[in-house]
């Protein structure tokens, strides 16, 4: 075979939709985890407001119940020791979590059927966040 004809194949074959879908994972229940955070200028819910001219790292205890699951759409509440806000989210189906919440956008991987990765982004006049979390279901 030609090269040019190896390329075309190549091009058809990755403009192809897959077959397969990544399965959609049970989310209800508890899941915990320990945040690594950095956060400049201030705070929110989670992380504690000090003014500083360095960006701080923090590391916060999260807990995130998802109560309502209906297929690829969920909602629950996301909660650390100092407040809790009620998310939603969907679960895409290349296997991307995206979830929404009071103050920014979270994105979200599955690790294993029962570990997950939440990466949280906040920007506003008077604070920046940025956010990575593994959360483990609990039994």
């Amino acid at each position: 075979m030609s090269k040019l004809t190896w390329i075309v194949m190549l091009l058809m074959l990755a403009a192809e939709p897959s077959a397969a879908e990544t399965a959609i994972p049970d989310f209800r229940g508890t899941w915990k985890g320990e945040s690594e955070s950095i956060v400049f200028e201030g705070g929110n819910t989670h992380h504690s407001a000090t003014q500083s001219n360095e960006p701080q790292l923090r590391s916060v205890s999260f807990t995130l119940t998802i109560d309502r699951q209906d297929g690829r759409r969920l909602s629950g509440t996301f909660s650390s020791a100092r407040g809790s806000e009620r998310v939603i989210a969907v679960f895409s189906r290349n296997g991307a979590i995206l979830l929404a919440d009071d103050d920014g956008h979270t994105y979200g991987t599955m690790l294993a059927p029962n570990r997950m990765e939440l990466c949280h982004l906040h920007v506003a006049p008077t604070v920046r966040i940025a956010s990575c979390v593994e959360l483990t279901k609990q039994p």
